[in-house]
């Protein structure tokens, strides 16, 4: 069985991060897209992250329709900082060793691999399903000597590029703009029932 793995802070989930799940599962033959919110993104310790049962209810809501993509809540029932190779490791456990599997990224990930943590582990367990993202490109040679190994793991997807970041969706909603066609209708409108975002607050 292959598996996609998809993890974020999805804060909020939004049409980008749908259109990626979709892209990599047509273009591998995936069974299934994992999708995993972070309990404590490492690279977020110091920035203000909306609690973890407002992130999961909005993903919840943005899935509803996809049978094919489900939720881990893995990494929100672990303590500390949510590092993906603790992750895939607890995966492999579940899934069984045979099971194979695809994280999924953005090129401007791919761009930072090298500074994740134990990056060298990492492409040990899963390969690494990338997606182009307009203004981003790697260096691939350069990036197999920060993390030997790394090159053979890649897979570039072929897909639509998009320009949506969850950052820019929260400061729309923050200048009182519309956010249609960005983020899921549900999630919009649970977005504005709850006033996340608003004023500067989560």
């Amino acid at each position: 069985m292959k598996y996609g793995i998809l993890g974020g802070t999805f804060d909020p989930p939004h049409n980008g991060h749908l259109k990626i799940a979709a892209a990599a599962r047509s273009a591998l033959g995936l069974a299934q897209i994992v999708f995993i919110p972070a309990g404590q993104p490492p690279h977020k310790l110091d920035d203000p992250v909306s609690p973890a049962a407002t992130r999961l209810a909005m993903l919840e809501l943005a899935l509803a329709r996809h049978p094919d993509f489900v939720i881990s809540r893995l990494e929100l029932l672990r303590a500390g900082p949510s590092y993906t190779v603790d992750t895939l490791r607890e995966l492999h456990q579940t899934l069984g060793d045979d099971a194979e599997i695809y994280f999924i990224m953005g090129m401007d990930s791919l761009q930072n691999f090298h500074a994740w943590h134990q990056p060298q582990e990492i492409v040990k367990l899963c390969k690494l399903a990338v997606l182009r993202r307009p203004g981003f490109d790697v260096d691939l040679d350069t990036l197999e000597k920060q993390v030997p190994g790394v090159t053979a793991s890649v897979v570039i997807i072929p897909g639509p590029e998009f320009d949506i970041s969850a950052s820019e969706i929260r400061a729309r909603v923050r200048r009182g703009e519309s956010i249609r066609g960005l983020v899921p209708p549900a999630v919009a409108a649970f977005i504005k029932t709850n006033r996340l975002y608003k004023n500067g607050a989560l």
